[in-house]
């Protein structure tokens, strides 16, 4: 039986008394509405895998302990099949905390929002216990799955009269309110929250700093904004044809209630219709600009080659501008020939056509690069002097340059966390040549996540991470062999 809904059933039912075990000298806390009980590891880290923080249906708990042994299912993506692994009962939270943590330790907590092109859960359960030792056992980690393309992103009238609109963005918010009710439970202070994120899930956080007049309900103390994406957008009305189409497909265009049927449709059904569309235009620029955001410290920043995992294998010039029109529809010719002028053939690269290249970094600046040099000004201009710091990552994998892809998007993930804590990244750099680039990122960043600066914890022959003034732009440039700071030249 389907089990999808319009409307979020984020209630979960109270239960008195039900396991009254703390997280103090066990693995078990009672979180009122379920009990669960953790993996205690000989490094010192305890973890939660797979707890509820959403009810599958409305009024869902239970008294008895249960087993947060393992990963739940990842939220089913555009044009994934169900399995095992994946699937749409996926509201799952995980956490890994110090095994020493108590109800009092009010640790830093560092929440992980994974990206995924606003269509996938494409970081989904990573282990985390690396970063925990490395910090010395004093922040929690918390990281979790949230629902995507259609099931996340469905939009029409009928759908804002009897459900929710951007339902993925009210899981990731859903989430941080969670930590704040919850997280003291697992040694966390529900006060001091970094939001950390990646691509897409960077951009998800951008649109709750701005959400509902920026008022910022205290859920996050600080973000980090990793390859910051921004895709175009589109109204209610704009998307109608979508819905249509897509009601159309599941078979539901025939009956009085096409979202009913949609809510009792097959996911098998769903998802054979659950393929890419195009969104055009609209932008979270404006309210930067306009300082209309939550006014919270920042680190954020892209990598040289943002572009290589997306662009087309452009051949010539006409090519390059027919890839860009179709990610970007409202550009007039005008506006592609400008373009084109401004990123001319340029030098080849192995395994590719001649203008892949720059179709690779016309398409990187424009949904990376330029957001979040974009964020970087802006909040620079809204926020106390030195509380934003940007970054340009350009670690190099000699097998990543071989294929011609450079450092590609998301890259430096493998340093953040660990080598082997980052799912499929690429590896074998970071344990040869780029090892050293490990140890200097993850300090820079768990110093962030412990300091709201990125400084006092970096490693001893780091320099100094200079902040983003107003006028004066500058970035941490992180290289295989040396790490500078950098002048931005004014956009």
């Amino acid at each position: 039986m389907a089990v999808h809904r319009g409307i979020i059933e984020y209630f979960l039912v109270i239960l008195l008394g039900a396991c009254a075990v703390s997280v103090d000298g066990s693995s078990q806390v009672n979180l009122g509405y379920a009990c669960y009980r953790g993996v205690r590891l000989p490094a010192g880290v305890d973890k939660y895998l797979g707890m509820r923080y959403a009810a599958l249906l409305l009024g869902h708990s239970t008294s008895s302990i249960q087993n947060a042994f393992k990963f739940g299912l990842t939220c089913i993506g555009v044009g994934e099949k169900i399995s095992l692994l994946v699937g749409e009962d996926c509201l799952f939270i995980n956490i890994f905390t110090s095994s020493h943590a108590t109800t009092l330790s009010r640790l830093p907590v560092w929440v992980h929002i994974q990206g995924g092109g606003y269509a996938s859960n494409a970081n989904a359960n990573f282990n985390r216990t690396n970063v925990i030792q490395h910090s010395g056992y004093d922040l929690v980690f918390v990281n979790f799955n949230y629902r995507v393309g259609v099931l996340g992103f469905l939009a029409s009238e009928e759908i804002r009269r009897d459900g929710d609109l951007n339902i993925r963005l009210l899981d990731q918010r859903k989430i941080l309110a969670w930590v704040k009710q919850y997280i003291s439970q697992f040694g966390g202070d529900p006060d001091y929250v970094i939001a950390h994120s990646n691509s897409a899930g960077a951009g998800s956080v951008t649109y709750y700093m701005t959400a509902y007049s920026s008022r910022a309900e205290g859920l996050f103390t600080g973000a980090v904004l990793e390859s910051p994406f921004w895709p175009t957008l589109r109204t209610v009305a704009e998307m109608e044809f979508q819905y249509i189409q897509f009601i159309q497909r599941v078979g539901c265009s025939d009956v009085l209630s096409a979202l009913a049927c949609f809510q009792s449709a097959d996911l098998a059904a769903i998802q054979k219709s659950n393929v890419v569309d195009l969104f055009p235009d609209a932008a979270l620029s404006r309210l930067f600009d306009q300082g209309k955001t939550v006014k919270i410290p920042m680190l954020v920043g892209d990598d040289i080659n943002e572009g290589s995992t997306f662009a087309y294998n452009t051949s010539d010039a006409f090519d390059m501008s027919r890839f860009l029109n179709t990610n970007y529809p409202g550009l007039l010719s005008a506006s592609l020939a400008a373009i084109g002028d401004a990123y001319p053939r340029m030098r080849s690269v192995a395994d590719h056509a001649a203008y892949f290249p720059s179709a690779s970094a016309a398409y990187g600046d424009a949904a990376f690069t330029c957001p979040g040099n974009h964020i970087a000004v802006s909040m620079a201009d809204h926020l106390p002097s030195g509380r934003v710091w940007s970054y340009q990552y350009n670690v190099r994998a000699p097998e990543l340059v071989d294929e011609g892809l450079g450092v590609l998007h998301i890259f430096e993930l493998s340093a953040i966390f660990g080598v082997g804590f980052a799912g499929n990244s690429e590896i074998t750099s970071y344990n040869g040549i780029n090892v050293n680039a490990v140890a200097t990122v993850m300090d820079y960043w768990i110093s962030f996540v412990k300091a709201l600066d990125p400084n006092p914890r970096r490693r001893s022959q780091a320099p100094r991470w200079e902040a983003w003034k107003p006028g004066l732009g500058q970035q941490l440039k992180i290289q295989t062999n040396t790490t500078t700071i950098e002048p931005i030249p004014p956009q």
